[in-house]
C-alpha cells in the first residue's frame, strides 16, 4: 500500500487542487427566439442552430391514441 514518505504541506495540497474548481457556464443569445443556449448547441426552446431548424418541435403529443 502507498505511504507518503512525509507530510503534504497546505501549499502543495492548494497548488495541486487549484484546477479542481467548477467553471461558470457561458450561455449565448439564440439569434432566433433569444432564449439563452448552450454555444455551439442547438436550442432546446426553438430547435435552431446557425440559423436553420434543425429540429422540428411538437407543441402537442397525444398518446392517448398511440398507447395500447
Amino acid at each position: 500500500m502507498a505511504v507518503p514518505k512525509s507530510k503534504i504541506t497546505r501549499s502543495r495540497r492548494g497548488q495541486r487542487r487549484s484546477h479542481d474548481s467548477l467553471v461558470a457556464a457561458n450561455p449565448n443569445e439564440c439569434p432566433s427566439c433569444g432564449e439563452l443556449k448552450r454555444p455551439h448547441h442547438v436550442c432546446p426552446s426553438c430547435g435552431h442552430y446557425a440559423d436553420r431548424e434543425v429540429v422540428a418541435l411538437v407543441d402537442d403529443v397525444d398518446l392517448d391514441d398511440d398507447a395500447a
